[in-house]
């Protein structure tokens, strides 16, 4: 059966799955923010309604800025969605201070219930050398805190400057593969 014509029984969809996608850097030409780009995509190819927020602009976790713009997109695109993707570059054996900071502005709690409780969560990273899965597992930790299911399949890009083209699609082969 197709992936785009799947209902679970006595299930009635109203509307596309909406899935926010974050990345952890900053840079225009980061391989993070190509491959969250890349899994935007891929899910709208698999007839997902699909946001990718872009940090360049959030600031630093700080209660008295709440009602900044940047803050007021990222809370609202997560009240949106249904599920997440994470996609984060490994910095010093960890994820990045730009994707932490966007964890820290969703809130912990509305009343009794997180904000993102019952979201799923697929969780990436990109790695500049060889490969490693620290700051997956260290999204996968964040995920369960927020208590959002996450995927059970992962993927971590080793010497992701040899894996995207030019115009910055991911080359076919065995990481594109586990992508999908």
């Amino acid at each position: 059966a197709d992936a785009a014509s799947f209902a679970p029984a006595n299930a009635v969809c109203t509307h596309k799955p909406r899935i926010l996608v974050l990345y952890g850097s900053l840079r225009e030409s980061s391989f993070s923010r190509r491959l969250a780009h890349e899994c935007a995509r891929l899910l709208e190819v698999m007839g997902a309604d699909v946001r990718v927020y872009n940090p360049s602009g959030l600031p630093v976790r700080d209660p008295t800025l709440e009602d900044d713009p940047k803050v007021c997109e990222l809370r609202a695109l997560s009240l949106w969605s249904e599920g997440h993707v994470w996609v984060s570059p490994e910095m010093h054996g960890c994820l990045t201070g730009a994707f932490k900071n966007q964890i820290d502005w969703l809130p912990l709690n509305t009343g009794s219930v997180r904000p993102t409780q019952g979201r799923t969560c697929a969780v990436l990273q990109v790695n500049g050398g060889s490969q490693s899965f620290n700051a997956v597992n260290e999204l996968r930790r964040l995920a369960r805190w927020m208590r959002m299911p996450c995927t059970t399949n992962q993927s971590s890009i080793a010497k992701a400057w040899k894996e995207f083209d030019d115009t910055g699609r991911l080359l076919d082969g065995p990481f594109r593969e586990r992508v999908i």
